[in-house]
């Protein structure tokens, strides 16, 4: 997206949105929440609801997430029987704070290695770690993040376990 076009967006100046995004000026609380709201996924085209039914048919434990806020986009019956909770409750709901710090510590590495750039690499492949969680428990296990590019030009990210 084009600085322009992010300041139409936001009602505010082009030089505001390049402070923003070099780090030199803070979001506001308010400005952030619009932020997340504007380039959160959405399963929106038909497309988009074919992979997430391919997804939900998946004979393996698989879900798809937003890649921003985590929310729970779509889920196997495979991994849906590992949750604590019927999906209809987790759906639409950030998986976020039942991240093990393995997890946590792929998330803060994504920058680095220009995830969210178009050419970023496909997948990542990592050791999960364990928590506690009764909820949406995750144990250790061999997992892979694949990003996809939505019908609208918003990120999901592929989460299997290997």
């Amino acid at each position: 997206m084009k600085q322009s076009h992010a300041a139409q967006l936001f009602n505010v100046n082009q030089s505001t949105i390049s402070r923003w995004e070099s780090g030199l000026q803070a979001m506001e609380p308010a400005e952030r929440a619009r932020a997340e709201k504007l380039l959160s996924a959405r399963l929106d085209a038909a497309a988009d609801h074919a992979l997430a039914r391919l997804v939900g048919e998946s004979p393996r434990p698989v879900h798809l997430v937003c890649d921003i806020t985590h929310r729970l986009l779509a889920c196997s019956a495979r991994r849906a029987a590992e949750f604590g909770a019927p999906l209809s409750t987790l759906l639409g709901r950030s998986l976020w704070r039942y991240a093990t710090p393995e997890i946590a510590g792929k998330e803060a590495m994504l920058e680095g290695i220009g995830w969210r750039d178009a050419l970023a690499p496909p997948s990542l492949e990592f050791v999960t770690g364990t928590n506690d969680s009764e909820l949406v428990p995750i144990a250790q296990s061999l997992c892979r993040w694949t990003r996809l590019t939505l019908s609208d030009g918003t990120a999901a990210r592929l989460v299997e376990t290997l």
